[in-house]
């Protein structure tokens, strides 16, 4: 089959969109998106200066999407003086699994040249996921306090660094699937955040200033896609699932969209686009689904209770 653009041999179809692309096609493609939804969602600050430049910290875990999102975006803003990017990769403590993708974390910034900053559970927290993978304490998935160590080192760090923006490899089926559960779970509340942290220029966010602003540049790229241009760029991308993973909801969200999207192409993109619509509606007429917030008294973060939830989960675990 020849590309539909250039007439060469293809590499790819798109079903959602009719296209067969060749490789260079194909990626010229990925990073027209990526540079569109940089552009469309207003992440570079018009104020941003090379005297005063914006600071981006990249969530960099070794994994496909985030590898093409710091390529992407190394490749985009290299010569520009007005950002300058940092990547951050978080340790949770899986033997093996995430050696090896610390690994490939460090080759691509080393070949790219970019600042590159590695924390880990062990120091944080005094605790691995594999210890609380066996022992579960709370009889929770282990996807369920990883999830919160995550989130609550990402914006750690995204402080301490000063960062502007904190920018994640999400890509389309993440973000559709998250739709989904949202929906389905009935949780407006996160539709509320969802449009409050993913949408929209910065300066027209009204997230509260206790948190870093966050990106998803990559949301309007399917997952294969990623992968594909992963494998065609030969970037070190650690492709190997977590040992752990055990989002059962989740898992059956995606295989009922993977069926969805080959029975009906762009079921995926509608989705997206419905949510980010509903989100917005849901923002204006609820607010941007954020409470008052305290301190925690254990660590300082920022929470509506007195002990945040990272902190409960450290202290059940180390108990």
């Amino acid at each position: 089959m020849d590309c539909d653009k250039c007439g060469s041999s293809a590499v790819m179809h798109a079903a959602y969109s009719g296209l067969h692309m060749c490789e260079s096609c194909f990626t010229r493609s990925v990073e027209k998106r990526v540079r569109r939804r940089v552009r469309e969602d207003g992440l570079v600050p018009d104020d941003a200066t090379p005297e005063e430049p914006v600071t981006w910290l990249i969530g960099l875990s070794g994994g496909k999407d985030s590898v093409v999102l710091t390529q992407i975006l190394h490749e985009t803003f290299a010569q520009d003086p007005r950002i300058e990017l940092v990547a951050l990769t978080i340790h949770e403590g899986i033997a093996g699994y995430r050696d090896e993708s610390v690994d490939a974390c460090v080759e691509l910034v080393e070949e790219l040249d970019i600042r590159h900053e590695v924390v880990g559970y062990a120091e944080e927290f005094g605790l691995e996921m594999d210890d609380v993978a066996a022992d579960d304490p709370m009889n929770m998935a282990p996807c369920a306090y990883c999830g919160v160590f995550r989130r609550d080192l990402l914006a750690k760090y995204a402080d301490e660094y000063e960062a502007d923006l904190l920018l994640t490899g999400h890509n389309l089926d993440d973000e559709a699937q998250t739709a989904m559960m949202n929906f389905l779970e009935g949780d407006v509340a996160q539709v509320a955040k969802h449009f409050d942290a993913s949408l929209g220029p910065l300066d027209e966010r009204s997230e509260q200033d206790t948190f870093v602003p966050r990106a998803k540049p990559l949301r309007d790229v399917p997952e294969k896609e990623v992968a594909l241009y992963a494998h065609l760029r030969d970037l070190p991308a650690h492709i190997t699932e977590c040992p752990h993973s055990s989002e059962a909801f989740r898992g059956e969200i995606q295989q009922l969209l993977l069926k969805l999207e080959e029975d009906h192409p762009g079921t995926r993109h509608s989705i997206l686009a419905g949510y980010e619509e509903l989100a917005s509606i849901v923002s204006d007429r609820y607010g941007d689904g954020t409470a008052d917030l305290g301190e925690c008294e254990e660590c300082g973060a920022a929470t509506t209770r007195e002990q945040c939830r990272k902190c409960q989960l450290v202290e059940a675990i180390t108990s």
